[in-house]
């Protein structure tokens, strides 16, 4: 009797630990998911400001260089494309019309740099000031995204992580990266 008594007992720490373990993981998924979720709402709110923007920077541009409509209509392109991913959420669908972008902003520098009226244009060296600022806070919350999901997506691979994690129902989270051009902040004219 007692020997039973002994082995209930044994089974009863041995799953008590199992389920304060289980909450325990639990608990630390919904942490590392959450810290990438907000991660990625605030990349959100930049990059709408930016595209908000965009069509101020499309302005000022075309009233210098108004034959230049094809590289307007693939940059509208790009930031329609862009909102409709960000709407979504899709963050491989923001990062290829960031990378379809960020191949153009080289263009619109070199328009720019034809119009010495355009670089004296206060509205787009306004528009221009704020453009760079934004990108360089959209940089900084890429690498903090990244990283918050790179910690969840290492999280739910790991063993006895990995159970819990599919229990869950964890997905892997897609990073933020921009391929083509290396992204640099625009150039500032003077």
């Amino acid at each position: 009797m007692e020997l039973l008594l002994v082995g209930l007992l044994v089974i009863g720490v041995i799953f008590l630990f199992f389920i304060i373990w289980f909450f325990s993981t639990w608990n630390r998924l919904v942490g590392l998911e959450e810290n990438a979720i907000q991660a990625w709402s605030n990349i959100d709110v930049l990059l709408k400001q930016r595209y908000d923007m965009l069509p101020n920077l499309e302005r000022a541009v075309s009233k210098y260089a108004s034959h230049e409509k094809e590289l307007f209509m693939e940059f509208a392109k790009a930031r329609q494309m862009a909102a409709g991913a960000l709407q979504n959420n899709d963050v491989k669908g923001v990062s290829a019309a960031e990378s379809m972008m960020a191949n153009m902003m080289p263009r619109i520098t070199a328009v720019a740099e034809a119009y010495p009226e355009l670089k004296a244009d206060s509205s787009f060296l306004n528009v221009q000031n704020e453009l760079v600022s934004i990108e360089n806070q959209v940089a900084d919350r890429r690498e903090m995204y990244n990283a918050a999901s790179t910690n969840f997506n290492k999280a739910i691979q790991m063993i006895p992580t990995t159970f819990v994690a599919s229990i869950k129902g964890c997905q892997r989270r897609d990073l933020f990266e921009v391929q083509g051009v290396a992204r640099e902040a625009p150039v500032l004219f003077a």
